[in-house]
Formats: C-alpha cells, sequence, structure tokens
C-alpha cells in the first residue's frame, strides 16, 4: 500500500527487515489486535475470497475503495488497524512473497506486485522463522530470492535500488542469489545471440548442439518477456 495522507500504513512491504521497529507493549498490541477482530470478521464475511481461507495481495487503495463500498460499516480508524493487523500476518505476506498478483474487491487481479514488496516481504517471513527455528534456513530463502529477483526482469542495479538496504544477515544470501541469477542472464544471453546468428531453425540449432530444444525455445520466450516488461 502506499503511505500517503488517505490511505493507511498498510504495507507489503515491513518496514522491520531494514531497520527493526522497538517492540510494542504486550498490553498495547493485545488492545490492536482485539480492536481488529470484529473488522477482520466482517471483511472474511463480505469479501471470503480475499480474508478467507486462502489470501490474496489487496490492491493499492483497497481502504478507500472498502470506505466507499461501505461508509456504515466501518470506521477510518478501526479499518486501518484490522488492515494493518491482516497484511503483516504471516499467512498475507506468504502471497506476497509468491508473487501472486494484486486483487481488488471482486477478486480481480488487477496489477503485479512490486518487486521490492515481493523482496521484503520474503526477508520479513525469513527474519521471524529463522528466530525460531534450529535449523539453517538460508538455503530456502537464496532459493526464494533466486527465484525473485529473476521474476523482477530488473537489472542488478535497479533491483538493489528499488529494495533498499536488506538486513547483513540477508544482504549475503542476497548477493549470491543476484550472481547466479546474472550468471543464467549471461548463458541464455549468448544461447540465443548464437541461435540468431545461425540462421538455423530451432530444432536444427538444438540438435547441432545436442541440447534440448525447450531449453533454446524457453530462453527465446524469456527475452521476449524481460522485452515485454522494459516497454510497459
Amino acid at each position: 500500500m502506499t503511505d500517503t495522507m488517505t490511505e493507511p500504513r498498510v504495507s507489503d512491504s515491513p518496514a522491520s527487515v531494514a531497520e527493526p521497529a522497538p517492540a510494542q507493549p504486550a498490553a498495547k498490541t493485545k488492545n490492536r489486535f482485539a480492536s481488529a477482530q470484529p473488522v477482520l470478521e466482517k471483511l472474511f464475511e463480505l469479501y471470503p475470497h480475499l480474508f478467507g481461507r486462502h489470501f490474496l495481495p489487496l490492491k493499492l487503495g483497497i481502504y478507500q475503495d472498502l470506505l466507499a463500498a461501505h461508509p456504515d460499516v466501518f470506521k477510518k480508524d478501526t479499518l486501518k488497524t484490522a488492515l494493518g493487523v491482516h497484511t503483516r500476518s504471516t499467512r498475507y505476506l506468504q502471497c506476497v512473497a509468491a508473487g501472486l498478483q494484486r486483487h481488488d474487491l471482486q477478486g480481480q487481479a488487477v496489477e503485479a506486485v512490486a518487486p521490492e514488496h515481493v523482496f521484503l516481504s520474503i526477508a520479513e517471513l525469513f527474519a521471524r522463522r529463522q528466530a525460531r527455528a534450529t535449523e539453517d534456513l538460508r538455503p530456502k530463502l537464496r532459493a526464494q530470492l533466486v527465484a525473485a529477483y529473476e521474476h523482477s526482469g530488473l537489472a542488478r542495479a535497479d533491483y538493489l535500488a528499488r529494495i533498499g538496504t536488506p538486513s547483513e544477515a540477508i544482504s549475503a544470501v542476497l548477493d549470491e542469489a543476484i550472481e547466479l541469477v546474472d550468471q543464467q542472464r549471461a548463458r541464455s544471453a549468448a544461447l540465443v545471440k548464437a541461435f540468431e546468428a545461425s540462421g538455423q531453425s530451432v530444432e536444427a540449432f538444438a540438435d547441432a548442439l545436442g541440447m534440448d530444444a525447450g531449453l533454446l525455445r524457453a530462453a527465446l520466450k524469456h527475452r521476449q518477456l524481460v522485452a515485454s516488461r522494459s516497454d510497459v
């Protein structure tokens, strides 16, 4: 969500990832959740496809949409609190980290989640889980970051500029993930360049190299996808 004056600070990018916020008193946190519960139950009743068993990322501006759709049902402050609780929940962060599309009140996919929100949700989930786990969760984190960075289609500098400064523990894993993806991209680009220079069909080129033609088709499709994103 955006941090404008008209929209609550309901964010898919937890500030605690880069700079941990001070812990709130237990009583204050308990009261916050208690005040949000009736609103969350009403949201579940009205929009089970968004707030039910399976969460979906919410479109930017969903706060204003809810107030406009139900002016006699929701109050600004309690709705703001409830959406804050919802979007900071582990289940919600999981659907954002998975890269699902943002959805409107009708359950229609309307926009992609920004790469920085995907990253910050992954990082926040890692921090929460690693704090409780006895095993090292960095290999799983690396795999998630590889997928997120690859899906973003951004170059290293652009991606890093958007996500800000991650924690020291996550930064090292992120560097490894970016390096791995960049190496894969370089190999894919070299393959596509050689294919285009050959003047051969996909099947003939792949056969000459003794490779699966599907791999070449995937490389060509990926290049088209990246090109389409850069035109947006």
